[in-house]
């Protein structure tokens, strides 16, 4: 399923950022994976990561494991109103590599947006902890919300980036499944949605997204997926029943390797009878929104999530 192209302009700074993370991402795409290297190279620069998020103006804590789970990191804007809306959000990374360091810039900068408050849990990572470890402990950081900290559901959005847009919507199902309070909406960027990797874009995009090749997805499903069925739902949730979830809100790029993952989890949710607002964007990198700073684009894409964030859990305390 091909998408139609948008009438977006691209920016100069569209055009720059492309080729940057080309030049650091492509030379990679078809060697082989060493979660080790993936983990320090998806790492740097802590320095400039701490930096950009002290901009914000938003505060971090770290939240120690609790009930056999590895924890993690407790954002919040100064002053937060007790009803403003709670992020539980789930760092990208192929399910190998990242943390709540990682994505703390990102995360900050969608605490202040909403001036409400975020979860980062530190999920266990692959190959050391394939499927399901990653959806075992997202499920715990869940009921830490709302058990411990008590947030209410109708505050709560659940959203990830890659790998964690993913892990976002099968968590999703899995709150579902186990008859929890079900989150007041769901956001995905660029989300990995099928780790059977059928999607057409793997080939179509292998050469036009500036992070993967199609083979790199591939390739890198198999550290979480492990002994399983990968197109087992809770693993790959394009697989599985949307009927009865909240609305969504997915944003892709056009060129990216995983821009059908993002689509035909979009059409199997309207399918179900979902709310999707379902967005392609041209000539921007995978998970663009990192580039808040400099990107027109991932501007754009942040004020339609916070409109979103905000209107949801709006309707869910009226």
């Amino acid at each position: 399923m091909s998408p139609r192209p948008t009438s977006r302009p691209i920016s100069w700074q569209s055009r720059l950022v492309h080729l940057l993370v080309r030049s650091r991402m492509r030379p990679h795409a078809h060697g082989p994976i060493d979660p080790a290297w993936v983990r320090a190279e998806m790492g740097r620069p802590r320095g400039a990561r701490r930096w950009m998020a002290r901009l914000t103006g938003a505060r971090s804590a770290w939240h120690a494991a609790a009930a056999g789970w590895p924890g993690g990191e407790l954002v919040d804007w100064p002053g937060a109103a007790t009803d403003a809306p709670v992020l539980l959000y789930l760092h990208g990374g192929g399910y190998i590599a990242c943390s709540p360091e990682t994505h703390r810039p990102l995360v900050s900068t969608l605490v202040r947006r909403v001036r409400g408050r975020a979860f980062v849990p530190r999920y266990r990572l692959a190959p050391e902890h394939p499927f399901p470890a990653a959806l075992e402990d997202a499920k715990a950081a869940y009921r830490y919300l709302l058990d411990e900290q008590g947030v209410a559901p109708s505050q709560l959005i659940i959203a990830g980036d890659s790998a964690g847009g993913g892990l976002a919507l099968a968590l999703t199902l899995a709150v579902r499944d186990a008859g929890w309070p079900l989150p007041a909406g769901v956001v995905a960027f660029s989300p990995w949605t099928d780790l059977a990797a059928t999607g057409r874009s793997l080939d179509e995009n292998t050469e036009r997204c500036a992070m993967f090749a199609g083979d790199t997805i591939r390739r890198a499903a198999r550290f979480y997926v492990g002994d399983a069925d990968p197109t087992l739902p809770l693993l790959s949730p394009l697989y599985g029943d949307f009927r009865g979830l909240p609305p969504m809100l997915v944003h892709a790029s056009e060129d990216e390797v995983l821009r059908d993952d993002a689509i035909r989890v979009a059409a199997a949710a309207r399918a179900a009878g979902v709310s999707v607002e379902l967005d392609l964007w041209p000539h921007v990198p995978h998970v663009w929104q990192f580039f808040s700073t400099v990107l027109p684009e991932a501007r754009a894409s942040l004020d339609a999530v916070t409109r979103f964030m905000l209107a949801r859990t709006a309707a869910g305390a009226s």
